[in-house]
């Protein structure tokens, strides 16, 4: 199994993140998202980081890969097996993609003006979702899942992004930092990663 992940691409973190909670036997490939090799566009029509490629199959898109990762090797299990749940996470994880992940392009090299209102929208976001800490660790109740995993790379970046939150975020900031504090999550950073928090 190897996974074609971009060194401080939040959505090749996702995946990272996720092979290194199962523990399993993978290769990464770094790219570098600003020289791409010729190979990637060949493997993903968008020509875009993560891709997994496990004999003949190749997936793109980080939700994708995790849940296709996590159904094929089941343990720890980081999506609900109740149907119902599952469903819930599943909007939970669109939510977040158009909502706050739909900015990272503006964030990351837009113009001023579009990393601004990008900003604005991504702090609102999860000022709103804040709450949600101060009754439950993690985001589905105190099991570590899915929706903590695609989150996590935001929170991470929240610094490096310019993104403030206010005093009314604390419980938010205080579930990022047992996110951070996760075996997995530190070993699935990669140096790039790790600059971005001094």
């Amino acid at each position: 199994m190897t996974l074609y992940s971009g060194t401080s691409d939040p959505f090749s973190q996702r995946c990272r993140i996720v092979l290194y909670e199962k523990g399993m036997d993978f290769q990464v490939v770094d790219v570098d998202v600003y020289n791409k090799p010729e190979d990637l566009a060949v493997i993903n029509p968008y020509n875009r980081v993560p891709v997994l490629v496990e004999r003949e199959l190749v997936l793109y898109e980080s939700n994708i890969i995790n849940e296709y990762i996590d159904e094929r090797f089941p343990h720890p299990q980081l999506m609900p097996a109740d149907p119902v749940m599952r469903a819930r996470a599943r909007l939970f994880l669109h939510r977040f993609e158009t909502e706050m992940f739909c900015h990272i392009e503006a964030l990351e090299g837009g113009t001023q003006k579009a990393a601004d209102k990008a900003r604005l929208a991504v702090r609102d976001s999860l000022t709103q979702i804040a709450p949600v800490f101060a009754k439950q660790k993690y985001m589905l109740d105190d099991g570590f899942s899915m929706l903590d995993v695609a989150i996590a790379p935001l929170l991470w970046r929240l610094d490096h992004y310019g993104i403030q939150l206010g005093k009314e975020a604390a419980p938010l900031m205080k579930y990022a930092e047992r996110i951070f504090s996760r075996p997995a999550y530190n070993e699935a950073m990669s140096a790039a990663e790790k600059a971005m928090r001094k």
